[in-house]
């Protein structure tokens, strides 16, 4: 992995690495399929979830050992350097992060705290400690926000239950909505959750058993409800079941996932009409993937491995949606969440 030397309109990838207590930040060279250190950013914490703003001027990342806190960066649009510019306390080890389409508030999820909790974020790009925290059911795993800024999902993996929530984004609350729950198969365990970029469909991963539920949103109403149910793991397996991560690619034809039991990717082509699922590929990837993204360009998929501390950058066939390994470098300890950001 060399030294980059940015240049304009560049592509900037972040890893958190949990056990090394840094984030890498790398320079998705596009043009040559390669990724370039340049900066490692020392935190002072086991790292973890990651959220960007908006408006890509700033990093959060959540500490999950004590104390937990939210660490806040300011992201240099010249050269995708992070600058840290504050950290506040989280309310306990959050599992996700994820700001809401505004910017000016962050939503969290604790798996083992079983609850989430709303931060505002100040006109200086710093979260603020939580102004609200509300019990959910069984270990949260992740948040997922509408277009509208006002519904919102938190999944909850021990209650095979996604959460199904309204935001008020000028008071700053989250309530109940009715119903207050998408019911999943026993033993599912609701992990990740993603909208097409049509804004009409969620996918769901459940981590447990391996599934990918895809749903319906109904946006006046703000709720989900199933359409189709598909395996994400490689025929023949009899292991256990644990999935990840997913990912949708930015035109909508694709959708990824992990899991770290066969370390593999899934590949799956999306109907242009339904938005329902087709299996496509398995591929080998890092040891225990359990973060990975697409860049902006829906070019590029970056995986990263927990027990192999590498990352693995791959090209996607804009065609059949395959997966090309194109270059492997050894990371910090632990890598799990990757965000990619293109700048400026």
């Amino acid at each position: 992995m060399l030294s980059a030397a940015v240049t304009q309109a560049a592509t900037f990838v972040y890893v958190s690495n949990a056990d090394s207590r840094e984030i890498s930040v790398l320079q998705l060279d596009a043009a040559a399929g390669d990724l370039l250190l340049v900066q490692t950013v020392p935190v002072s914490g086991q790292v973890m979830p990651m959220a960007v703003s908006p408006d890509r001027k700033y990093l959060y990342a959540s500490l999950r050992s004590q104390p937990y806190t939210v660490a806040s960066f300011r992201i240099d649009p010249a050269n995708g350097r992070l600058t840290p510019i504050g950290a506040n306390p989280l309310p306990d080890s959050m599992a996700y992060i994820v700001t809401d389409r505004s910017g000016r508030y962050l939503f969290a999820a604790s798996y083992g705290g079983h609850k989430m909790s709303v931060s505002p974020i100040a006109a200086d790009g710093v979260v603020q400690a939580a102004t609200q925290v509300l019990p959910t059911g069984q270990n949260a795993h992740a948040v997922l926000v509408d277009a509208s800024n006002r519904n919102l999902f938190v999944s909850n993996l021990g209650s095979d239950a996604v959460m199904q929530m309204r935001f008020d984004p000028s008071a700053g609350q989250v309530s109940p909505n009715t119903p207050p729950n998408y019911s999943g198969r026993p033993k599912s365990g609701p992990r990740h959750l993603v909208f097409h970029p049509n804004g009409r469909i969620v996918y769901l991963l459940n981590e447990l058993d391996a599934n990918v539920d895809v749903l319906a949103f109904d946006a006046a109403r703000g709720t989900l409800s199933p359409l189709q149910t598909l395996s994400s793991l490689p025929a023949g397996f009899t292991g256990k079941p644990w999935a990840a991560d997913l990912h949708v690619t930015p035109d909508g034809r694709f959708l990824y996932t992990s899991e770290r039991t066969t370390s593999t990717l899934a590949t799956f082509a999306i109907d242009p009409a339904s938005s329902q699922l087709k299996w496509v590929a398995h591929t080998p990837t890092e040891k225990q993937p359990r973060g990975f993204n697409i860049d902006p360009s829906g070019r590029f998929l970056v995986a990263v491995g927990q027990e192999s501390h590498a990352v693995t950058l791959y090209a996607i066939d804009p065609s059949s949606g395959a997966l090309k390994p194109l270059r492997n470098y050894s990371l910090g300890k632990n890598p799990n969440w990757v965000e990619i950001v293109a700048l400026p």
